[in-house]
């Protein structure tokens, strides 16, 4: 469940959301009104521009590897460089990307047909040979990928034609097409990633990949530089930008400054602090859109007091989640019921059967300061202070961690708050190392897919990479399982909502939140997407200038 490196997954699959069209803004100046409902892109820019620099509010990436990215800095960058097999779009639909057409022959062979006519950026054609080694290099423990568990059912990926190539699967997987829309799907040349070795995505290894930008420069500590493919394989989708520099900001009110005096041209993840003052900002505009990313707290390790759910479930009673949303994430937020947003499933055709069993789940927690007392009560005495993780300079983590930390007192519980450093931080959720000393990690969550049963199950079976307590329910593994190897949707559905009936109320996890989209940009430039979709295409290659 990423957070920060919050997770794994942007978005996929057909007509994910259903979302209101509408301006995000309006107006200029003073008198520019917040954002009141979501939007999924912004007006096409038509001009070529010189440069545009946008920030990374959760700073420098540790890597631009494809196979070892699940954080919101190095997908936001790395989105732009390397295509994948299928392609996200801003309504969080998929179309043909690298691969013009991928459909199960049967329900144990998915096949690729791959396009002809596309290049890396040294001008070498991708053959079928990239692509299967891209995907292979993902279940090779050396390479230490985060993604190898999408091939778990995959028993063979060979070449079956000059543009082809297949998967022979043990049995059928809902789950497989889905991920070639997000960094699993991406290919990397060959011969480049072989010789960079470990060192590949790495300011010293480079990247070789065939999308609409190419990795200029990478200054540690300050910036990332990208130039445009000006012979990118997509001539609808040729970049209007020259050059794309990517500046580490991890201080909002550094970040608020910036795009203010218009030194940056734009930010996804705006924090809450900054969208209060560039709320009637001259320069530009904020824009909200739709997402599923998820806020909750969550114990560090099975070991820690933290780890029962009783204490959980009490502090859960005395977290006020309306003034939470209205404080911390200025209105622009819902509350959580589990551990995946409903937006997940929009666009799945079994949608009426996800919303109905969400809808029977237990009511989110109101502020319950007794029953709080008798769950605490009945897990024991909490006789240390617990220790719960943020990263530094997020400043929404700290507000909404300060904010628990204040509730918790209300059952004598004491949060220490701490503090990691950004890479530390995402270091921390596929590192149990990082997570010694820690009680608490309060996540921001997201999926990149819309596929509910292979990301809870990160977190709720044995092999899950977020299972840090060693949750175990053998009926919850059983049915998130069927939910995966279902090639109908409705069983499929029926298979999920069942498993989600069981985890919701034992899993320990203290479901906080979704938010929502949002992103500040320049008025000089336009044709970003606004969704969260963002986080899993090539959204740069949208923008273009306004000739404001």
């Amino acid at each position: 469940m990423a957070a920060k490196k919050s997770v794994l997954t942007v978005l996929t699959g057909v007509g994910l959301l259903a979302v209101t069209a509408c301006t995000s803004t309006s107006g200029t100046g003073g008198d520019r009104p917040r954002p009141t409902s979501l939007t999924t892109t912004t007006p096409p820019g038509a001009a070529e521009v010189d440069r545009v620099t946008w920030a990374l509010p959760y700073g420098e990436p540790t890597t631009l590897d494809p196979a070892k990215i699940g954080d919101y800095s190095p997908q936001t960058v790395e989105a732009n460089l390397c295509d994948t097999l299928t392609r996200m779009n801003a309504d969080f639909s998929t179309s043909p990307g690298l691969a013009r057409k991928v459909a199960w022959a049967d329900e144990r062979t998915l096949v690729l047909d791959l396009r002809s006519d596309v290049t890396f950026w040294d001008g070498s054609p991708m053959t079928p040979a990239d692509v299967i080694y891209s995907l292979e290099r993902q279940r090779n423990p050396k390479t230490q990928a985060l993604y190898g568990n999408y091939l778990a059912a995959v028993t063979s990926i060979k070449a079956t034609g000059p543009h082809q190539v297949t998967l022979k699967t043990k049995t059928y997987d809902q789950t497989l097409p889905k991920a070639l829309s997000t960094s699993f799907g991406a290919v990397s040349r060959q011969s480049y990633a072989e010789k960079a070795g470990p060192a590949y995505g790495t300011a010293k290894g480079g990247l070789m990949c065939t999308g609409p930008f190419k990795l200029g420069s990478w200054k540690s500590g300050n910036s990332i530089t990208l130039e445009r493919n000006t012979r990118y394989w997509d001539a609808e989708l040729r970049p209007k930008v020259k050059e794309l520099v990517f500046r580490f900001i991890t201080n909002s009110n550094t970040l608020t400054s910036a795009l203010l005096s218009g030194e940056v041209d734009g930010t996804y993840e705006l924090p809450p602090s900054s969208a209060t003052a560039l709320a009637k900002a001259d320069s530009g505009a904020i824009h909200l859109g739709p997402s599923t990313q998820n806020v909750m707290l969550i114990p560090a390790n099975g070991d820690s007091p933290a780890a029962d759910r009783r204490l959980l479930d009490a502090l859960s009673h005395v977290v006020d989640r309306d003034a939470l949303i209205k404080n911390v994430f200025g209105g622009d937020a819902t509350t959580l019921k589990s551990l995946v947003p409903p937006l997940t499933w929009r666009g799945d055709k079994a949608a009426a059967r996800f919303d109905a069993a969400y809808a029977k789940l237990p009511a989110v927690a109101k502020p319950d300061v007794e029953k709080a007392k008798k769950l605490a009560a009945q897990a024991g005495p909490v006789t240390r202070p617990l220790v719960a993780a943020i990263p530094a300079g997020d400043q929404r983590g700290l507000q909404a961690l300060t904010f628990i930390q204040a509730a918790a007192k209300k059952i004598d519980v004491d949060i220490k708050i701490k503090q990691l450093q950004p890479t530390e931080m995402s270091s921390l959720f596929y590192d149990a190392s990082v997570r010694k000393g820690l009680d608490l990690v309060l996540t921001f969550g997201y999926l990149t897919m819309p596929d509910p049963a292979s990301y809870v199950a990160e977190s709720v079976t044995p092999r899950g990479l977020f299972n840090w307590t060693e949750y175990n329910n053998p009926d919850v593994t059983r049915l998130l399982d069927k939910a995966r190897t279902s090639s109908d949707p409705a069983a499929s559905a029926k298979a999920y909502t069942e498993a989600q009936a069981l985890f919701t109320p034992t899993t320990p996890a203290v479901f906080l939140a979704t938010t929502h989209e949002r992103m500040f940009m320049n008025e000089r430039v336009s044709g970003a997407p606004t969704s969260f979709a963002y986080m899993g295409m090539p959204w740069a290659a949208h923008l273009g200038g306004t000739d404001k």
